[in-house]
């Protein structure tokens, strides 16, 4: 019975391996890698959420060394403190994975050393094993830490950013001056929240993804954006996550499938709410057939959106019929009337009196 485990283990493990290799040479094609050369991958900012997203792409992609390559760059200098060395102690020791990885490594006796105080880590040190400084209680895969930023981005095919809004611009002002000579524009992908407000000429505000674009030159549908109610530390424990990709079509939905992965499980509200409201225990009285049925049954756009998006029996213009009124309208129709005889029209914040635009 351990044999059948451990086979069963093997082959799902050697048919990941398959699954991202085809993901990968999917996505090498895309960018016109060829043989030899790795699609190169570069985190810039190594927080929390720019760390484990790059230790999910070091998870998932690694074992093609050969093809692909995960670099992450932070700054470097920044001392671990006595009792982050002793946090981080007692983390280490608590993991028998961890432990076990470290001693393998030869890594482990720094730790020790700094746990007596007798060591100063770096927190670029302590990435190299594993540890983010922003989140020591999660334990990462070991990841490639460059610190010179010039080193890391140079020949990057996608950057992911994973620094704060208030530092993306400054950043990437100097990413943009080691990209001047570059003949391919890179892809980059940015998880940074928040944006800027800008008074000239207009009152309007600024997102990280145009901060990049206005600091490097690289042209909008090259930059996405990526976020969703996440938590670092949990999406790498596998816990509840649900991820968005936004950006050009053009490389939206390549990069989605190339980053989609268990880690991004989500949980479909329609499917949630259809099994709900399918109890038999909820049962109410039908008003036409005066007999019990489960709520399901009153929620007809409901049944046809769990028919569309779980069951995939209906195409997604099903919808339209569901949602039509009792005089046979088109709702698409109604869209339209309600825009044509629109009572507001919000003018642009900034403008002169006068001169808004309708």
């Amino acid at each position: 019975m351990v044999g059948s485990y451990a086979n069963g283990g093997a082959a799902a493990a050697a048919a990941a391996a398959v699954a991202s290799g085809e993901k990968l040479d999917e996505l090498r094609r895309l960018l016109g890698k060829s043989d030899g050369d790795p699609l190169r991958l570069v985190g810039v900012g190594a927080g929390a959420w720019g760390s484990v997203f790059c230790a999910l792409l070091q998870d998932a992609y690694g074992r093609h060394r050969d093809r692909v390559q995960v670099r992450v760059w932070r700054r470097p200098g920044r001392a671990v403190d006595r009792a982050d060395a002793e946090r981080l102690f007692e983390v280490i020791n608590a993991r028998e994975d961890v432990l076990r990885r470290l001693i393998r490594r030869c890594a482990y006796l720094k730790y020790v050393e700094a746990r007596l105080g007798d060591r100063t880590l770096h927190a670029d040190e302590i990435l190299r094993d594993g540890f983010c400084l922003n989140m020591l209680d999660t334990p990462l895969c070991p990841l490639k830490v460059v610190t010179n930023l010039q080193e890391a981005v140079w020949d990057a095919d996608i950057v992911v950013n994973g620094l704060p809004s208030t530092e993306t611009r400054e950043v990437f002002g100097e990413i943009g001056r080691y990209w001047k000579e570059r003949i391919s524009q890179p892809l980059i992908i940015s998880l940074a929240k928040g944006i800027e407000a800008s008074l000239d000429p207009v009152p309007r505000i600024i997102t990280p993804t145009q901060m990049i674009s206005n600091a490097t030159g690289v042209p909008m549908e090259n930059i996405l954006y990526l976020g969703g109610p996440n938590i670092a530390s949990e999406i790498y424990n596998k816990e509840y996550a649900n991820a968005r990709i936004c950006g050009a079509d053009k490389w939206r939905k390549p990069l989605a499938k190339f980053l989609r992965q268990p880690h991004f499980i989500g949980v479909s509200a329609v499917n949630a709410f259809y099994e709900l409201l399918s109890q038999g225990s909820l049962c109410v009285m039908h008003p036409e057939t005066k007999k019990p049925v489960a709520p399901v049954e009153l929620c007809p756009i409901l049944k046809t959106l769990y028919k569309i998006l779980i069951k995939r029996d209906l195409p997604t213009n099903s919808i339209l019929q569901a949602i039509r009124d009792e005089s046979m309208y088109d709702p698409r129709e109604r869209i339209e009337m309600a825009q044509r005889q629109s009572l507001f029209r919000p003018s642009l914040l900034g403008l002169p009196n006068g001169d808004a635009k309708a």
